[in-house]
């Protein structure tokens, strides 16, 4: 039975994903200017385009702990938000990550390079100990890779994992993604989590500054819409999707997949994975999809992504409906871009700011930077697509049986009306679910952190 493939896997053995790092702190929100797209739309149907949903009175709600003081052990591990709680429950001393050098993108970017590694450890102090490095007393000390289960509560790493103090003064997380419950945790640990995340991780000074930099320049044409297109190379090849492509570019994909160890699912059909929406959608899918929301063709829209697969032609479509497209660079010259490139990671962290930023973030598929972006606009603005049902559309479109107007137009509206931003809380597992497809079905902590890291402010009520 073909299976979506999840998009947590893609990165395989990456010791740190950058789509799960948290909102710049110091990247202030632009009032936004008079809105002068013209175009399809009219003025009134304009302002309601770029209407945020109600967000409720929900606010973050992230206070610090109390002081909290590790035991002399150490923990070494390649990832963090989640590794910040569980050395709290067990503990332990928290080593600052390494990053993995042997991942699809050859990235050679350290910790300090991404993020502010001083303000991480600063910010955390009264939480977990954090050191930089492994101390040179320890580096022969007896230690445990540890495979941690997935998806395990606080019983786990209190009694098993933490038992393991009395043979071991060094243990390394082997692997460190959906280690830790959804749910069911204490109170201060979920808080913990979410100060790990969304408040002790800040990008460094240089990429916050070229960040801001893209930001001014992006919004120097109004509201801007961002548009996350993972219409890359690696996803297409761990998706298994060749919808459009060559028989060429098919067989490039399939053997980058075969020839991915960690990749784990090598036969993938393709059809079936693009009609059950599991695919990323294609440059011009998109852009049926934004002329049926009746976004003018002026409105300005930021590509954050990679290279495109197959380069511009791939794109000619949706610049021909929207010809103010944008990405890094478009935006910025090779001499600025020239600290950052070959370092897809850092490279991430720039599309990461543009697109928390927007006033409308538009995934094309999920994500790990998608869902972070999502989190951080939980008080703002982005359409979640509903992709089976739109590349549906579009098919009927190409064969000709469907023209694109105002029936297309009020059918993808309609569908869509309740698949914008706005605070809700996550969802449980699905019923009958059990064991570890339980823990898959619930809808995951950093996907949507509320109630644990949003609250909603209470309604005074004066009686007279």
């Amino acid at each position: 039975m073909q299976q979506e493939i999840g998009y947590e896997k893609l990165g395989g053995e990456r010791s740190l994903k950058i789509e799960l790092v948290p909102r710049p702190p110091h990247l202030s929100r632009t009032p936004l200017p008079a809105c002068k797209l013209d175009g399809a739309a009219t003025v009134l149907e304009l302002d309601k385009l770029w209407k945020p949903p109600p967000n409720r009175d929900y606010v973050p709600c992230v206070e610090p702990s109390r002081t909290y003081s590790c035991k002399e052990v150490l923990i070494l591990l390649p990832f963090i938000c989640d590794m910040v709680a569980v050395a709290r429950l067990i503990n332990a001393t928290l080593v600052i990550p390494e990053l993995d050098k042997r991942s699809f993108w050859q990235d050679t970017s350290n910790f300090s390079d991404v993020f502010d590694e001083d303000h991480f450890i600063s910010s955390l102090a009264n939480d977990v100990s954090i050191i930089k490095k492994l101390p040179k007393e320890l580096e022969n000390a007896t230690r445990a890779v540890k495979h941690f289960r997935s998806w395990s509560g606080i019983d786990y790493y209190q009694d098993e994992i933490a038992s393991m103090w009395t043979d071991y003064q060094v243990i390394r997380a082997a692997k460190s993604d959906s280690r830790l419950a959804n749910n069911d945790l204490p109170p201060e640990i979920q808080k913990l989590r979410c100060r790990a995340c969304y408040e002790a991780l800040r990008f460094s000074p240089r990429i916050e500054a070229m960040g801001k930099l893209l930001v001014d320049r992006m919004r120097s044409y109004g509201p801007y819409i961002a548009l996350h297109l993972r219409y890359e190379k690696d996803m297409l090849a761990f998706s298994g999707c060749t919808h459009d492509l060559s028989p060429e570019e098919a067989d490039e994909l399939k053997t980058i997949r075969e020839n991915t160890a960690y990749w784990k699912v090598k036969d993938i059909n393709s059809t079936e994975q693009r009609a059950k929406g599991y695919c990323p959608l294609t440059p011009k899918e998109i852009g049926i999809f934004l002329t049926a929301l009746r976004f003018p063709s002026n409105t300005p829209i930021y590509i954050a992504a990679g290279e495109i697969y197959g380069g511009d032609s791939r794109v000619v479509d949706l610049q021909s409906r929207y010809p103010l497209l944008r990405n890094k660079e478009k935006l910025a010259s090779a001499e600025e871009l020239e600290p950052f490139i070959n370092h897809a990671s850092q490279m991430a962290a720039l599309d990461f700011i543009v697109s928390v930023e927007s006033d409308i973030f538009i995934p094309s598929y999920s994500g790990n930077m998608a869902r972070a972006v999502e989190v951080l606009k939980a008080l703002l603005f982005y359409f979640f697509i509903f992709r089976k049902a739109l590349v549906h559309l579009v098919d009927k479109i190409q064969r000709g049986s469907l023209k694109e107007g105002k029936k297309v137009s009020t059918h993808i509206a309609e569908i869509h009306k309740r698949r914008q931003g706005s605070p809700r809380k996550r969802k449980g597992p699905i019923s009958g679910t059990k064991g570890t497809d339980r823990f898959r079905s619930e809808e995951a902590f950093y996907v949507n952190p509320l109630p644990d890291c949003l609250c909603q402010k209470e309604t005074s009520t004066v009686i007279l």
